[in-house]
């Protein structure tokens, strides 16, 4: 049918017994039986002689590390009900053999002077053959086991990181999120300060303040005077540094423009959030090929994969949190009528035409990274999902045919 032109999927078709009203498919499911018919007539005194012969002989020259293997091979003969038989030779120098008990067969074999082309067919070297089948299945278990523990640990972590953003793509305003980030990282800096003495003029406003700049260099700092500071409580100070972030983040918004703004902090957190996490698989790939070894240490590598993955997951999210704060407070915007690109001083500033209007995302403080683009639109891609729930292979086809999906429309 390939050679009269029929393509591959009108012969799939045809080959089924999916109902259907297109033309084009029920003339090639004609020509299909018709052709299935006339080679099975021709072919009919051909497989009534391999009958006779004694059906489908299958030689195997080894013995596969899984049982299945060898079932699958055994299950090439005798097919519905046709005859047929197997038979398996093994030597005592194959792989299989050699790593489970081989040399203590051979040793048996030298002893008692059997030839070395004489077969030897014994129940002990078939169940030793087994034996050495289960073990081999058994250790491959534990591997697939773990894989499917340290496949779970980084599905988890991909959950998380996978619904946050969605909540970015999707999302109208992202500002009530970036002040809670903002406020998280002030409360980690105001902590330690109020947790070295109970006596505010004890505690280190210099720090403080250094640490607070980091942040964001219009942050001029935090003063009390000898009165206030007398009735100061970590409370009141961690309150007093939150709004004064919170002032210096609505007069950069209303230097740049509320919706100029958002769609900012939805593409700064859209590039942290993606950069940051590429690079935590591929830490996380480096942990995995590593970490069977704890085994040797009386370590479950699989609860230490987890452990330091969620450790390692922690570290990133708090990552992401700083680095997107760093930059929306201190992003800023520019037009220009012309393309360039700036390298100096070790950073790369890049600016992109867009009507006119122009972003250039600089992050700045005390140890700052390279200054990063944010084009003004981005077109969101949406997701394709299926009408229908997906047929697995073991599930009934959805044809009818009362078959199994992967012996009907499943196969390759």
């Amino acid at each position: 049918m390939e050679k009269d032109g029929y393509e591959p999927e009108v012969i799939e078709y045809a080959s089924s017994i999916i109902p259907t009203k297109d033309e084009k498919i029920l003339d090639a499911r004609k020509v299909f039986n018709e052709l299935n018919e006339k080679y099975s007539l021709e072919r009919k005194d051909e497989k009534q002689r391999v009958l006779d012969a004694g059906g489908l002989c299958i030689i195997g020259t080894e013995r596969h590390e899984s049982r299945r293997i060898d079932n699958q091979l055994r299950g090439r003969s005798g097919r519905q009900g046709d005859p047929g038989e197997t038979q398996f030779c093994i030597s005592l120098e194959d792989e299989l053999m050699r790593l489970f008990g081989g040399e203590r067969m051979k040793g048996i074999v030298d002893r008692m002077g059997v030839e070395e082309d004489e077969p030897i067919e014994s129940g002990m070297v078939s169940r030793s053959i087994e034996n050495a089948q289960k073990k081999v299945e058994g250790r491959n278990f534990s591997i697939r086991k773990y894989v499917l523990q340290y496949d779970n640990v980084m599905n988890k972590q991909r959950e998380i990181i996978y619904d946050e953003r969605r909540k970015v793509l999707f999302g109208e305003d992202l500002k009530e999120y970036i002040m809670n980030m903002t406020d998280g990282l002030i409360k980690e800096e105001v902590d330690p300060i109020t947790m070295e003495s109970k006596y505010p003029e004890e505690w280190d406003f210099d720090t403080l303040n250094k640490n607070l700049r980091r942040i964001t260099k219009a942050f001029k700092g935090i003063e009390y005077d000898k009165d206030s500071l007398g009735l100061l409580t970590p409370e009141q100070l961690y309150d007093d540094c939150v709004e004064e972030f919170h002032r210096i983040y609505d007069e950069k918004e209303a230097e740049v423009g509320s919706e100029i703004m958002r769609e900012l902090e939805r593409r700064i957190l859209l590039e942290i959030v993606d950069s940051k996490w590429m690079d935590h698989i591929d830490a996380m790939d480096q942990l995995k090929s590593g970490i069977g070894l704890r085994g040797l240490g009386g370590q479950d590598p699989a609860g230490a994969y987890a452990e330091e993955g969620f450790n390692m997951f922690e570290e990133m999210t708090g990552a992401i949190q700083e680095e997107t704060v760093k930059f929306c407070y201190n992003v800023t915007v520019r037009t220009t009528t012309e393309r360039r690109r700036r390298i100096g001083g070790g950073n790369m500033r890049e600016e992109f035409e867009d009507e006119g209007n122009y972003m250039m995302l600089e992050q700045g403080g005390e140890g700052a990274g390279p200054e990063a683009v944010v084009p003004e639109r981005e077109r969101v891609q949406e997701t394709v999902r299926r009408a229908t729930p997906k047929v697995g292979r073991n599930d009934p086809c959805p044809c009818g045919s009362g078959k199994k999906y992967k012996y009907c429309h499943g196969r390759q």
